[in-house]
């Protein structure tokens, strides 16, 4: 048995996802939502520290950290049910909490003593209260998996059914998951920049830029779904394909650096039918104000060329992963020596996520690894033939930099020794900000 079998049968050290109760954040990122949770004490202030407050030191929005109410399940709920205890909670939080549409979130203990959430809940969605609920208990996966469940919850139990007239020119986005990506604010704010700016109407559905819960009332409008994702959103869209009849578009590479925003915007303008000569003025624009920082940047390139390290590994979840090492192989000519996949992705995805990694370039194929163990992580870059002199992953990947004289650009989870606010590392704008990142990290090491 390998080392990484091994990890993976007896424990997992410092796995880079929080469990499926996790994904209350999910709720917490579309405005004036709020999460109840039917979980033990402590679970709810976990996955704040471990979301929003560790990572990127997000802060708890509207309806985290100590907002949202919680059953606190205790010994008699096990023993004798947490039903009561629930129909209480949500309707004390109805008469204190101001929201537009509430989220019951399980945890392990509910779900394992199974208690009638769907039930009790039920009680308060014929009274029309605006509430769903979603099992999220730790067991059934990690945060990215209870995602999806909250997601298909909200279009299921509070969207209903819909066989009214579609918006053309209207798209929903599926993309980066909230608070575990720690730039998603960014990232998509300009993903809907981009998007608007080649003529869609871009329901972005999470974040300051999403409209809340009105905008997620018109996603069974919508004219097609956008995944930009590896993989993450692929089932939510297969789901609204086969309840509203509406096509997807499934674009694995999440666009850093010019060409692949270009490639990606024009595949999108080609797939929704607008005007493409507005959508390429948009695009001559971002360019020449791209290719305007690009030249002052190549001053520094050339000057310290000699300096610059052409070597990295990345370590990371899928989407960014891949993301990064497109724009550092393929862009700006550095050399990949090694991509671990960190947020245990569904096995059904995994050879297709190998398959785009074994097309970075037409000269650079990668071998993606899924490690979820941290140690089996630091085992494998410490066994490199050829270290790299760039690592760009997360915060528990510092002392691994240090010992191995790498230089460190934290983009994965958990992000906690930078404070995160709007910064994001997509599209024409947000590559610009990675770079500055990454050859910050650089200047900092050159004597």
């Amino acid at each position: 048995m390998t080392i990484h079998e091994t990890a993976r049968t007896d424990s997992i050290t410092r796995p880079r996802y929080v469990c499926a109760i996790g994904a209350m954040y999910s709720a917490i990122a579309i405005p004036r939502v709020m999460p109840i949770a039917q979980c033990g004490p402590g679970c709810v202030d976990k996955q704040y520290a471990g979301l929003a407050y560790i990572n990127g030191h997000q802060g708890a929005g509207y309806a985290g950290g100590a907002s949202p109410p919680c059953v606190n399940t205790g010994e008699k709920e096990v023993v004798f049910g947490g039903n009561e205890r629930l129909r209480d909670l949500i309707q004390a939080t109805l008469k204190v909490m101001d929201a537009d549409l509430f989220v019951v979130t399980t945890g392990c203990i509910s779900d394992i003593v199974g208690d009638d959430v769907q039930s009790v809940v039920g009680e308060f969605q014929r009274r029309n209260v605006p509430i769903v609920y979603a099992e999220t208990g730790g067991f059934k996966g990690n945060n990215f998996t209870g995602h999806e469940t909250i997601v298909d919850a909200i279009i299921d139990q509070f969207l209903g059914d819909y066989d009214g007239e579609k918006e053309a020119g209207l798209v929903n986005v599926w993309t980066v998951l909230p608070y575990h990506n720690t730039f998603w604010r960014g990232d998509l704010a300009e993903i809907k920049r981009i998007l608007e700016g080649i003529g869609l109407k871009v329901n972005i559905l999470f974040g300051y830029r999403s409209g809340g819960v009105e905008e997620w009332k018109t996603v069974p409008k919508a004219q097609f779904n956008l995944v930009l994702h590896t993989w993450l959103g692929l089932s939510t869209a297969k789901h609204l394909e086969k309840k509203y009849g509406q096509p997807f578009l499934h674009v694995p590479v999440i666009p850093i650096g010019s060409i692949e925003t270009t490639r990606f915007l024009r595949e999108v303008a080609e797939f929704a039918g607008v005007d493409k000569a507005a959508a390429e003025r948009f695009i001559e624009r971002e360019e020449e104000e791209y290719y305007a920082y690009m030249d002052n940047f190549s001053d520094f390139y050339s000057e310290y060329f000699l300096g610059i390290p052409s070597l990295f590994a990345v370590v990371a979840d899928s989407a960014y992963a891949l993301a990064i090492n497109k724009f550092l192989g393929n862009q700006l000519g550095l050399i990949p020596v090694k991509v671990i996949i960190t947020e245990d992705p569904p096995e059904e995805h995994r050879e297709a996520i190998k398959g785009e990694f074994r097309n970075i370039a037409p000269d650079i194929s990668l071998e993606a690894e899924f490690i979820e163990d941290s140690y089996v992580i630091d085992q494998q870059i410490r066994a490199l033939p050829r270290k790299p002199a760039m690592l760009l992953g997360s915060t528990w990947d510092n002392d691994l930099a240090k010992e191995i004289n790498s230089g460190i650009v934290e983009v994965g989870y958990p992000v906690s020794r930078e404070v995160i606010l709007n910064r994001g590392y997509v599209g024409y704008r947000g590559t610009l900000s990675l770079i500055e990142a990454l050859f910050t990290a650089v200047v900092r090491r050159i004597p």
